[in-house]
């Protein structure tokens, strides 16, 4: 399903009435757990721009395990805000300007969000901390295909794009098959592209033929690829990974590698000893044991960027997912 800028303003309306809601909730228990602490490591609000079980979700609550666990912040609660890609939570966050005691967790698929459906609020208004893990995709086709490597598959798609439809867990996947369709030479006019909600949802579709290849994440597909009914054709990464025994992209002549980044974001107009605070506990946060064990068990690569770093990669990706979304006439 695509959803239009006109549908994506109705549903920040209609996901904003219940968001301030259950952000309103939240405030409140900050503020009364404020009573009994000092500072900002009193309590903190995590919020992920999604419903429960998802990848904004999970890296929410591993962050709230190891604080807890290693008391970094005394009370930490996640709550969860989802819709429209993730731009109800962020427009919820901008509402917060000059409130510390928030994080929300971001990425790649909420930036193409907000930049497809024109969200009010962006990365601009709010605080960007740091950029913690990516989460790479992979390439895979059923069991029974016959393309056993990427190679194979892209000259099939480029003889005849239509005999080749693609699907993906979400926006984010779309635009990786639409960054391999450019590398390849192909018009994304041409692409055939079958919407799918979420990584079950697009293995299914390739189960049962509506599709014939698919862009996911790789903790999405992984259990799949081992039980053998998928194929891994390349992974979407510009290095190999280790514990990962895929081929990339790029090892692969195809110059594809772009990564599902998780950032952390606080509101805006906060003082630089919030924001310098709040970094602070970010960092320590990804360096306590119980983030490591993590990241070995969701298969994320570690790739902690801050400060005027963090400014430079956020244009560069923003430039990159903008130029994608106009090929694809989003």
């Amino acid at each position: 399903m695509r959803i239009t800028k006109k549908q994506s303003k109705w549903l920040t309306v209609v996901g904003g009435v219940f968001s301030a809601a259950v952000i309103g909730s939240a405030l409140f228990v900050s503020a009364s757990s404020a009573e009994s602490g000092s500072g900002l490591r009193s309590s903190m609000t995590i919020v992920a721009p999604a419903a429960a079980g998802g990848g904004w979700d999970t890296v929410a609550r591993e962050m709230q395990q190891a604080q807890r666990a290693n008391g970094i912040v005394n009370n930490t609660q996640v709550v969860n805000m989802p819709g429209a890609a993730g731009t109800i939570a962020l427009e919820n966050l901008g509402v917060l300007a000059g409130e510390p005691n928030h994080l929300m967790v971001g990425g790649t698929g909420q930036l193409a969000g907000y930049l497809q459906y024109g969200s009010k609020t962006t990365y601009d208004d709010v605080t960007p901390l740091a950029v913690t893990v990516e989460e790479y995709d992979v390439i895979v086709v059923p069991a029974d295909s016959p393309y056993n490597s990427l190679d194979e598959l892209v000259t099939a798609w480029k003889q005849d794009p239509s005999s080749v439809a693609w699907t993906g867990g979400g926006a984010f996947d779309q635009l990786v098959v639409a960054d391999l369709a450019l590398s390849s030479g192909l018009d994304v006019d041409d692409m055939v592209y079958v919407n799918s909600d979420g990584g079950g949802e697009a293995t299914q579709a390739m189960i049962n033929g509506t599709a014939q290849a698919s862009a996911s994440g790789y903790p999405d597909t992984i259990d799949q690829i081992e039980a053998g009914r998928l194929k891994a054709l390349a992974l979407v990464a510009e290095e190999p990974v280790e514990g990962i025994d895929i081929p990339t992209t790029v090892e692969q002549g195809h110059d594809v590698t772009l990564a599902n980044w998780r950032i952390l974001l606080a509101p805006g107009k906060l003082s630089d000893e919030e924001k310098s605070e709040l970094e602070s506990i970010v960092v320590e946060t990804v360096e306590t044991p119980e983030w490591q064990a993590a990241i070995e068990n969701y298969h994320w690569n570690e790739n902690v960027i801050t400060g005027d770093e963090l400014k430079s990669f956020l244009q560069e990706e923003t430039e990159k997912i903008s130029d994608l979304q106009e090929e694809l006439g989003l």
